[in-house]
């Protein structure tokens, strides 16, 4: 029984969670790059002193850096314990992407800092943020068809960049020494380390106010209890053995889809997850190292049970066995610019597809499941300047026992969506002519998947190469339980008026771009749930009446045929509805 009254737990708790809040709007507000000012792909937490585990992560960041940082905040522990990093002081901040040590890709960039409370380390301050560049064989580190680890970019190991308050400078210029736009990045990493000293700042506070030893006995309590809320949550699902599955389309080198085969078994009040059937380690950029697949595992888990706290406690009854010898457990030197991405993605699909039998009332049929990575980059002779543009896209979510799939929702892994396209347009020599919604992309169900957008963008002046690594293009994202699957992820490069569509179907790169070419992206559906025959018949007319199907869509797709005019979109139901 805890000696803290349930008030001040609650308070605390609250506090650790505003430190990260706090950290994640500075980082956004501060950071040059829009793909972390406006589209926030990026995540701040709090960290334990000794084991690196999660304390507390801000509600704003994006889910799959949860298990991802700390992973890396271990990993950074114990470089320091074994000497191959240096030790910490106080003023300094250690940098790492490096994916094969608790990370993701090469672009996501992990700061951390040592905390220290009258004297004394009491925890580890992190944060990740996407640069839109880390060097690498193509702008935006996204090589669709690397290799090796290598030709994504600059890999750093812990080291420090800051030294006692002062930046290195060497370290600073090897870093700048291996990216593009290199003048550009110290608007993001001065981002970043403020974010880590407002994080600072605000927990000398909640200590100052509370003391030292009455949070650190309310984080061993929350811990406690987010285990405990874990397992009741898991106490839902009968005992058993359960299979899933989902699919990569490839792995941008060898045109061959990549199968991605789950077991969960529920037992003694646990779940214990095995990928050993999963295809074995890819040529191509789509391997995942192991914190990246574990971190995968527990968004899923999250999205499944989104009231559960988040701290390390969440994660004891998620047993996750290292599936050595399959492309979810990358080791030096496999590419995986994609990891995170996109085969992160596929993961929870397939977690989704093994539980929405034994508790459909609450998992929902398959998401768009893709970031929709696309990377331009060239020269601007107008702002004479090299450019590179990331951009990430929603898509639908799937349908679930209540309701209608999310339209345009963000992908799995996060909170980001695209940049504004007003900001894209400023910021480089772009223009869109389309941004709206892909009518028609959502599967049918009793619940229907949410629908994906459509978005055109012509380069207006200069050269660029674009590239692209998605997914979801060869089969849309799968639906549950009778319901139909989403469509799938469309690209198209109009080059002299000429239609270039990628042998990869959704991953490519540097494709060159002239001006007046024209890129179109469809993102995918979200999966239905249910048969569609059973979809309320009102709900089918008003779909067509919005122009989300066609009255022939509706036909075939929900078995209702439409006999009279539809106008008043909303208005009363004018048409008459034969049976099915």
């Amino acid at each position: 029984m805890s000696s803290i009254d349930p008030i001040t737990l609650g308070v605390i708790q609250a506090g650790l969670q505003q430190v990260c809040d706090e950290m994640d709007l500075t980082f956004s507000r501060s950071a040059f790059s829009p793909v972390i000012a406006e589209a926030d792909d990026r995540s701040d937490g709090i960290y334990d002193a000794e084991t690196g585990e999660l304390i507390a992560q801000g509600e704003l960041g994006l889910p799959v850096f949860v298990g991802t940082m700390q992973f890396s905040t271990m990993t950074l522990i114990d470089f320091i314990k074994q000497g191959k990093a240096l030790p910490p002081e106080e003023g300094d901040v250690y940098i790492v992407n490096d994916p094969y040590l608790g990370g993701t890709h090469l672009m996501d960039v992990r700061f951390a800092m040592p905390f220290y409370y009258k004297g004394e380390l009491f925890s580890w301050l992190s944060n990740t943020g996407h640069w839109p560049d880390i060097g690498g064989a193509v702008p935006g580190g996204f090589s669709a068809n690397a290799t090796a680890v290598e030709q994504e970019g600059l890999r750093l190991p812990p080291v420090k960049l800051v030294k006692r308050g002062e930046m290195d400078p060497e370290i600073y210029a090897i870093i700048c020494s291996n990216i593009r736009i290199a003048d550009q990045r110290i608007g993001d990493i001065r981002a970043q380390i403020a974010a880590l000293k407002v994080g600072a700042r605000q927990l000398t506070v909640l200590l100052d106010r509370y003391g030292a030893d009455t949070v650190k006995s309310t984080i061993g309590e929350w811990r406690g209890r987010a285990a405990q809320q874990m397992r009741a949550k898991i106490a839902r699902i009968p005992d058993g053995t359960y299979k899933g599955e989902a699919w990569v389309d490839s792995d941008g080198v060898i045109d061959e889809p990549l199968r991605i085969a789950v077991s969960i078994e529920k037992k003694d009040g646990d779940l214990y997850f095995d990928f050993s059937e999963s295809s074995p380690p890819c040529r191509g950029p789509m391997n995942s190292v192991i914190a990246t697949t574990r971190s995968s595992v527990y968004l899923a888990m999250k999205h499944i049970f989104p009231e559960v706290p988040i701290n390390a406690g969440t994660f004891e009854p998620l047993h996750i066995l290292d599936p050595v010898g399959t492309f979810l457990y990358a080791e030096y030197p496999r590419p995986v610019s994609g990891c995170a991405a996109e085969v992160s993605q596929r993961i929870a699909e397939a977690v989704f597809a093994a539980l929405v039998d034994p508790i459909p009332d609450i998992v929902t049929a398959a998401p768009a499941g893709s970031s929709g990575n696309f990377a331009l980059g060239g020269f601007d002779p107008e702002k004479n300047r090299p450019f590179v543009m990331y951009q990430i896209s929603g898509g639908g979510y799937g349908g679930n026992a209540d309701h209608d799939g999310l339209t345009n929702g963000c992908s799995t892994i996060g909170i980001s969506k695209t940049q504004p396209i007003e900001v894209l347009e400023q910021y480089y020599p772009v223009l869109f002519h389309e941004y709206g919604l892909r009518e028609g992309s959502g599967g049918a169900g009793r619940q229907r998947g949410g629908f994906g957008v459509n978005y055109t963008v012509e380069l207006r002046r200069g050269e660029a190469q674009a590239s692209f690594v998605m997914d979801h293009g060869r089969v849309g994202p799968q639906g549950a339980l009778g319901g139909k699957d989403g469509r799938p992820n469309t690209v198209t490069v109009y080059r002299n008026g000429e239609a270039y569509t990628p042998l990869h179907l959704s991953k490519d790169q540097d494709i060159p771009i002239a001006p007046g070419d024209i890129i179109s992206v469809g993102t995918p559906g979200g999966g239905g749930f249910g048969d569609p025959h059973d979809r309320d018949v009102d709900l089918v007319l008003r779909d067509v009446k919005r122009a989300y199907y066609t009255a022939e869509q509706a036909q075939e797709l929900f078995g209702v045929v439409l006999t009279a005019d539809l106008n008043a979109v909303d208005g009363p139901a004018t048409a008459t509805l034969r049976g099915r």
